[in-house]
């Protein structure tokens, strides 16, 4: 696939390797990154991004598979586009929020939100003041270390990793060594954890947890930075275990920065 001839306005698509690729929406203020990884029998989605563009026209010049959509959580900037998808997969946890809506965010938020910030000309037809977040059923519930298996020996394993929202999942691509981390870790801009519907106290236990999966060569956050060295993940161990022993995992203790990334409670 020449990435060249896709030769869209909105979406940037870049090739992380021959069947993997990171479809990203620079021209939003929260440079999200959705990731197609492609099996031999079918393709995982992580993420559908804000919605703003139609991803599926992007998904079907990259693979003729059937496109499974595995949701790191249920947060606008991550299922914009999950309408466009049949098989959407889901932590139980944040299940409620994707059929009923994202609990403490009002939908005057979420459009001001959306239409912030953007620096390039959005797809005809985009209205942020018309803009509705996906709701719906998902066709699966997924679980902590269940194996969503797309062929030919390309296996993912899913992490219960809730903090940033109750159901928050990542992703292991174990045999390329790719970690997804969804909003549990990315740099340049602070991982938050300040909502009420959010767990300051999780999302450290979380990052305890990351920092302990053996194999990763790669780690690919659904923010800002493509691609991020394994180094971060011993950094955020140490950053867990400081946070933890100075009791300050609870809301209200601001911004804490670390080598390479930020937490904010």
């Amino acid at each position: 696939m020449d990435l060249h001839r896709l030769n869209d306005p909105w979406f940037t698509v870049e090739s992380i390797d021959e069947t993997t690729f990171a479809i990203s929406e620079y021209g939003h203020w929260e440079q999200v990154h959705s990731f197609l990884l492609i099996g031999e029998d079918r393709a995982a989605l992580i993420d559908t991004g804000l919605g703003i563009g139609n991803i599926r026209s992007i998904t079907g010049q990259l693979t003729n598979l059937p496109v499974d959509v595995l949701t790191t959580h249920v947060h606008t900037d991550h299922i914009g586009s999950h309408g466009q998808f049949e098989r959407i997969y889901v932590h139980e946890a944040d299940r409620d929020w994707l059929v009923h809506g994202i609990q403490g965010l009002s939908l005057e938020q979420i459009r001001r939100d959306i239409g912030r910030d953007i620096t390039r000309k959005v797809p005809e037809g985009f209205d942020p003041a018309a803009y509705t977040p996906y709701q719906g059923e998902p066709a699966g519930l997924l679980s902590d270390g269940d194996l969503f298996d797309l062929g030919g020996g390309r296996i993912i394993t899913v992490y219960h990793t809730p903090g940033h929202s109750p159901g928050h999942l990542c992703f292991g691509d174990d045999s390329r060594g790719f970690l997804f981390t969804g909003d549990l870790l990315y740099d340049t801009t602070p991982v938050y954890a300040f909502y009420p519907s959010t767990s300051p106290a999780g999302l450290v236990r979380s990052l305890a947890r990351i920092a302990q999966i053996d194999g990763v060569r790669k780690v690919y956050g659904s923010h800002n930075t493509l691609g991020l060295d394994p180094e971060i993940l011993r950094e955020a161990g140490r950053a867990a275990q400081y946070l933890q022993e100075q009791e300050l995992d609870h809301f209200g203790t601001g911004i804490h920065r670390f080598k390479g990334f930020s937490v904010q409670f």
